[in-house]
């Protein structure tokens, strides 16, 4: 049985939504370890660099999570918190998803000055 983390680096995109999304995810760990110091990490990465090409053209979704992958193979992080809407279909080698968070209502909204529904 292995115990409880005492520390935990969280490594995240720099991006408004990303943040809240990982602060998140860092609430409900506390519930659960509340000893734990927990390190929210925001990393740019090329797919945030990268604004004046499709991302199609460029590599796809795995530019958002490269960086993010090199800093825990590099002990710079832990773990991640990212949008699955980001991820690639294949996870590199010695990499998962290991956990989803219970999805608030997940229809969207249609906001419009012209019509009340579609």
């Amino acid at each position: 049985m292995s115990s409880a983390p005492t520390q935990l680096l969280v490594a995240l995109r720099k991006s408004a939504l990303s943040l809240c999304h990982a602060q998140y995810i860092r609430d409900r760990l506390l519930t659960h370890y509340p000893q734990c110091e927990i390190t929210l990490r925001g990393i740019t990465t090329q797919g945030d660099r990268i604004l004046e090409k499709s991302l199609a053209d460029v590599g796809g979704k795995g530019l958002f999570i490269e960086e993010i992958e090199k800093a825990m193979r590099e002990g710079r992080a832990d773990v991640a918190v990212h949008s699955l809407k980001d991820m690639p279909m294949e996870m590199a080698p010695g990499f998962t998803i290991a956990a989803v968070p219970v999805r608030e209502d997940p229809r969207d909204a249609l906001v419009c000055n012209n019509y009340a529904s579609i």
